[in-house]
């Protein structure tokens, strides 16, 4: 594809390629600040779609999981691979996602958004995506998915969930911060790059390693948590416990975001243009 950057087409026309990073560190400031000041009710619809899109990238990944007979790491490998669709989703279809919103943060850094606008932003959007996920789950649970395999997929969505509750709050919390300093990376290559084939290679090998590596994502564990606990029987699945990880999962996925990626950014391209 030959594309030209001048709209009048004096420009001579040149192949499609992605961003240079402080071009996309430009277009990423510039999209916090629209992003900040979005219309509340259109915010939080996208974001319940959003929460909804990344549960559907986590039952995907449970089913994928169930019994595979692969061995660990392949099947960590596919589980990664088929959790991508959640953010496929949400960057291609469009939607509103509170991790990768943390980018927000560089719009912010440079004086180009008050802290209010911000947290109204980030607030809007996590409680849209915890409605998405929700909601999700109310419907996966109806859909007798966990059935599957003789009841294998309920199975794994228990001791998902089980695992998810008993980590540390210090493994939970570096998980989290691990988990979306990858959203980010990915939601930035997105952001610089120019067709759905490259925005969706983009997002392919840092989901993927978040997951194989057992990182920890807030929003998703909005989903596999409560699912995991509506299938609990047994109580297996510590209730304390799934409110402690999203309580530090969350924390941590700000800290990974705004300071790792979003912040590590601005200092790196855009620190001399601070607004006054």
């Amino acid at each position: 594809m030959i594309e030209s950057d001048d709209p009048g087409g004096t420009a001579e026309p040149r192949f499609s390629d992605a961003y240079a990073p402080p071009e996309i560190a430009r277009r990423v400031e510039s999209l916090g600040v629209t992003k900040a000041h979005g219309d509340t009710v259109t915010l939080f619809v996208l974001a319940v779609l959003a929460g909804a899109f990344i549960s559907l990238g986590a039952i995907f990944y449970t089913v994928v999981v169930t019994n595979t007979g692969l061995g660990f790491g392949v099947t960590r490998l596919l589980g990664g691979l088929s959790f991508c669709l959640g953010l496929v989703l949400v960057v291609i279809a469009g939607a509103e996602l509170f991790t990768g919103n943390n980018l927000i943060a560089m719009a912010w850094a440079s004086g180009r958004i008050r802290t209010r606008v911000l947290l109204r932003s980030w607030v809007i959007v996590y409680v849209g995506n915890v409605v998405g996920c929700l909601g999700t789950v109310v419907l996966v649970v109806w859909s007798g998915i966990a059935g599957l395999g003789d009841g294998a997929v309920g199975e794994t969505a228990i001791a998902i969930a089980r695992t998810k509750a008993e980590l540390t709050l210090g493994e939970a919390f570096v998980r989290g911060i691990l988990c979306n300093a990858l959203v980010c990376l990915a939601v930035w290559l997105t952001i610089g790059a120019r067709s759905v084939t490259d925005k969706t290679l983009a997002i392919v090998f840092p989901i993927t390693a978040f997951v194989a590596l057992g990182c920890e994502h807030s929003i998703a564990n909005w989903f596999f948590l409560p699912y995991g606990i509506a299938l609990d029987s047994q109580g297996v699945v510590p209730i304390a416990g799934a409110v402690r990880n999203i309580e530090v999962v969350s924390a941590g996925n700000i800290v990974g975001g705004t300071l790792l990626v979003a912040g590590v950014y601005w200092v790196a391209y855009l620190r001399g243009n601070r607004a006054n």
